[in-house]
């Protein structure tokens, strides 16, 4: 860790599980959108979110989401990733979970402590892929991009972290590389 000047995780599939039916989000949202008049097709739930955004009518969405990623993140399991923490560097969470879920998700594990800034995808103007709300964590702990490690479990994570400028790192390759106890 010494390399880095931070470390940024993302939340759901990283650090913790949300307890969410994505599924269920996706068609509550479509049901939502459909009753003020917005036909979103087949597309994904953060497509429909910008869809909804140039319509006029995102905070239908936001509030659809949020509530099943609330409900969610009180139900969440730690992961295994979750014990690096605490770290001798700044810590800081960038989500595509809104910003209040990835808090009562931190606090419900402890790891509230130990993270120093949380940047969800209603913190900033853009959410991820985009690498502002990432460039914006990384700020937030007075890092800079070239040595900040994000660690992540989707391609756009991946896509954020190269776009930002920084290090990135799969989840599963992090939590292989640490021997099972008693092996080296």
């Amino acid at each position: 860790m010494d390399e880095y000047e931070a470390i940024v995780y993302d939340l759901d599939g990283t650090l913790v599980r949300l307890d969410v039916d994505w599924d269920a989000v996706h068609a509550a949202v479509v049901e939502r959108l459909d009753e003020h008049g917005v036909d979103v097709g087949d597309r994904n739930l953060w497509d429909i979110l910008d869809v909804a955004a140039e319509r006029g009518v995102k905070d239908v969405v936001e509030e659809t989401i949020a509530a099943f990623e609330h409900e969610g993140a009180k139900a969440s399991r730690r992961l295994p990733l979750a014990d690096e923490l605490p770290l001798g560097v700044p810590v800081a969470v960038c989500s595509l979970n809104c910003e209040a879920a990835c808090r009562v998700a931190l606090e419900r594990h402890d790891l509230d402590g130990h993270v120093d800034a949380v940047v969800g995808r209603d913190t900033v103007a853009r959410h991820k892929p985009n690498p502002e709300p990432l460039l914006y964590a990384i700020e937030s702990v007075g890092a800079h991009p070239e040595r900040t490690l994000f660690v992540g479990d989707s391609d756009s994570d991946r896509e954020a972290a190269v776009a930002a400028g920084t290090e990135f790192e799969f989840v599963a390759a992090r939590t292989a590389e640490a021997p099972p106890e008693g092996e080296s």
